[in-house]
């Protein structure tokens, strides 16, 4: 029981994100939140629909990568063609809903790690050859850098975080919210090119054409603003987690964990446990060499089949999720021969079903939510929005820098109702990039804008298809944690990272510092 000492103890902000947490855990299940917003946006869409709500703009097509003029009305819901839209398309939304696909196909590999015991022993391995005040700042960093393998860093990173900081006595959501902050937050930034890069990258080209036919930028046009970001980042993200996040949560009290739940965790590894992560190792070598065979050479067949390019458009990239499901497929039976945890093949396809099981309450989540997104989708709300936001900032006639830190806030406020990076750099690239080249701007120093504005809010947006996954991660260490408890963890993060973030921006820009390559 919290005795009015400790409660007096506490700081504002900390009282303050105790009510943002109770106030958030009084909202029904996030099944029944998602069935209400479906019901609004059906209603609403109707509403604007009749008040013929609607916007005329410029936008990239991504087929033709051509500047089109287009005109976003929104559509009904409750039409004949609206309503034939919701019968028809229950099933290809939720086909089609690609968090599904990735989050089973992890748990493939996931399932037999953690099952045999090789997740455990890997973290515990870490704590024991890491300083104490080193893990934090080591997870934060891979849980950055984590977005070379696009989503997968979700389902990987930050259950792996919880299970660290419980083996080194900490409280388990804090290493959940760092995760969470560090792969969500930062999203659009890292230390190599990924597939995003390109896409981003091809679109900002699109729209300089506009003004210049001849100015374009490259693949590396941002590498020195995200290198540096991904450090700014880390420490961020480690800071708040010490200094804001750990100590308003405490100690932890096991007793609170779902049932089911490991909570009791040896910093020592027995030698079965070493034994087993050598075969672990032997087996991750094994795969490796596979991989290098199937990737380095100039025709192999996971490189790109015209451009022969490894990182960026290739088939190696596009299916990483594979390579990781192998990764901890692999490892996983390989530490469980050598410990003895896991040594058959049926006992493999075992663990795999238990992990698949335990994915059915957030299978049904996904499918609710996937309707909500695909009929807000619909109606082009969110798109009407984001135009009338942007035409508004456009028209304010601001010097460039305020111009720039303007469009920052406007792409974080339409994050949290347009997730998807690619869709809204579409809407904003032909809008932006041409207005603030027009002032002297340089494109690179938009698209680094664009992905200040894009990452933060993404820990923080229901409509982000994982954080109703990071809810059910949070309910395996406190059994009452609900969307209340996750938002009020996140909080800290969004705000100062967003706000620490868009300084270094601003300082980057006024000190005139290359963006990229």
């Amino acid at each position: 029981m919290t005795t009015s000492t400790e409660v007096a103890s506490k700081t504002s902000m900390q009282r303050f994100l105790d009510g943002v947490e109770r106030v958030g855990n009084m909202v029904p299940h996030p099944v029944v939140i998602f069935l209400i917003l479906i019901g609004i946006v059906i209603v609403l869409s109707a509403v604007l629909s009749l008040f013929g709500a609607a916007v005329t703009f410029e936008r990239i097509n991504p087929d033709t990568h051509l500047v089109e003029t287009a005109t976003t009305e929104i559509r009904s819901l409750l039409t004949a063609d609206g309503i034939r839209f919701m019968y028809a398309s229950l099933i290809p939304n939720f086909m089609g809903f690609t968090a599904v696909g990735l989050m089973i196909v992890a748990m493939i590999g996931a399932g037999v790690a953690e099952e045999s015991g090789l997740v455990t022993a890997l973290i515990r391995k870490l704590v024991i050859v890491s300083p104490a005040w080193a893990l934090t700042y080591i997870l934060s960093f891979v849980g950055i850098i984590a977005s070379i393998a696009a989503d997968a860093g979700y389902l990987v990173l930050i259950p792996l975080a919880g299970i660290a900081y419980l083996a080194v006595g900490r409280h388990p959501l804090a290493g959940l919210a760092l995760g969470f902050a560090a792969v969500a937050g930062a999203f659009t930034v890292n230390m190599l090119i990924k597939p995003l890069d390109a896409v981003l990258v091809e679109f900002t080209n699109d729209a300089a054409h506009l003004v210049d036919p001849n100015r374009s930028i490259g693949l590396a046009s941002n590498v020195w603003f995200s290198f540096a970001s991904v450090l700014f980042l880390t420490v961020v993200v480690a800071f708040i987690t010490d200094r804001i996040v750990a100590p308003r949560l405490g100690a932890y009290d096991p007793r609170l964990a779902a049932e089911g739940t490991t909570t009791e965790q040896s910093a020592e590894l027995s030698e079965q446990e070493s034994r087993g992560l050598r075969y672990a190792g032997l087996g991750l070598l094994g795969l490796i060499a596979v991989f290098c065979l199937l990737t380095l050479p100039s025709g192999a067949p996971l490189r790109n089949p015209e451009t022969r390019e490894l990182i960026g458009d290739s088939p190696f990239m596009s299916g990483l999720i594979a390579l990781i499901m192998l990764m901890f497929l692999v490892t996983g039976w390989a530490y469980g021969i050598g410990a003895g945890t896991l040594r058959t093949l049926p006992e493999v396809i075992a663990a795999i079903e238990k992990s698949i099981k335990s994915l059915g309450g957030t299978i049904f989540l996904f499918f609710v939510l996937s309707q909500f997104v695909a009929y807000f989708t619909y109606t082009n709300m969110g798109t009407v929005m984001a135009l009338s936001l942007s035409g508004a900032l456009q028209a304010a006639n601001i010097g460039a820098l305020p111009l720039l830190l303007g469009f920052i806030v406007v792409v974080a406020i339409i994050d949290l109702l347009l997730t998807g990076a690619i869709a809204k750099w579409a809407i904003f690239a032909p809008v932006f990039v041409p207005l603030l080249m027009k002032l002297g701007v340089e494109p690179e120093a938009v698209l680094a804008a664009y992905r200040v504005g894009d990452s933060p809010m993404n820990a923080i947006t229901p409509l982000n298809a994982y954080f109703a996954l990071v809810v059910g991660f949070a309910q395996r260490y406190d059994r009452t944690a609900g969307v209340g408890t996750v938002v009020s963890l996140m909080l800290p993060y969004v705000v100062w990272m967003f706000v620490l973030w868009t300084a270094l921006f601003a300082l980057w820009k006024m000190l005139g510092l290359p963006w990229g390559l």
